[in-house]
C-alpha cells in the first residue's frame, strides 16, 4: 500500500521593503532684458529630489508573492532649474565719426541741422553742396534734387 504524500505546510512571511526613487527636477524658462537676445543663463541650477516608498512584501515559501505600498514619503525636494533666456536687442550704434549717414561729406548729428548762410537757427550748421544719400532728416534739401544746402 502507498504511503500516505503528506504535503509541508507552506511557510509565509512579510517584511517591509524600502526603495529609493528619484524625482527629477523641473525646468523654468524666464525672460531677462538686461541679456543680450537668445543668450542663456542659468540662473539657478536644478537638483533631483528623492522619494522614499515602504512595501510590505509576502513571501510564500521564499518566492514573492505580494507587493503593497504602505507609505510614501519625500526625503529630498527636488529644486526647479532657473534659466534666462536674453532678449535685450542692441540700437544699431551711430557713426562713431559723428557724421550722419544719410548725407556725403560730414553732417552733425544733433537735434537740428541747417544749411549755413541760410534762415535756420542750429544749433548745428553745415556748409554745401552735399548729396543726400539716405532720407533729409534735416530738411536741407529744399527743392528735392538729392542735392543740399545749395546756393
Amino acid at each position: 500500500m502507498p504511503k500516505p504524500v503528506t504535503k509541508a505546510t507552506p511557510v509565509v512571511t512579510t517584511k517591509e521593503v524600502v526603495e529609493v526613487r528619484v524625482i527629477a527636477f523641473k525646468k523654468k524658462t524666464v525672460t531677462d532684458d538686461s541679456l543680450p537676445k537668445g543668450e542663456k543663463e542659468v540662473r539657478t541650477k536644478g537638483v533631483n529630489g528623492t522619494r522614499r516608498l515602504t512595501y510590505r512584501v509576502t513571501l510564500v515559501d521564499g518566492v514573492q508573492t505580494a507587493k503593497h505600498l504602505v507609505r510614501q514619503e519625500v526625503a529630498k525636494e527636488p529644486r526647479t532649474q532657473i534659466t534666462a533666456v536674453g532678449t535685450k536687442v542692441d540700437e544699431p550704434e551711430q557713426e562713431s565719426s559723428g557724421c550722419d549717414p544719410n548725407y556725403s561729406g560730414c553732417v552733425p548729428i544733433a537735434s537740428d541741422v541747417d544749411c549755413s548762410g541760410g534762415s535756420g537757427n542750429g544749433p548745428e550748421y553745415v556748409a554745401g553742396p552735399i548729396e543726400v544719400l539716405g532720407s533729409d532728416i534735416y530738411r536741407l534739401d529744399a527743392d528735392h534734387d538729392g542735392i543740399a544746402c545749395e546756393d
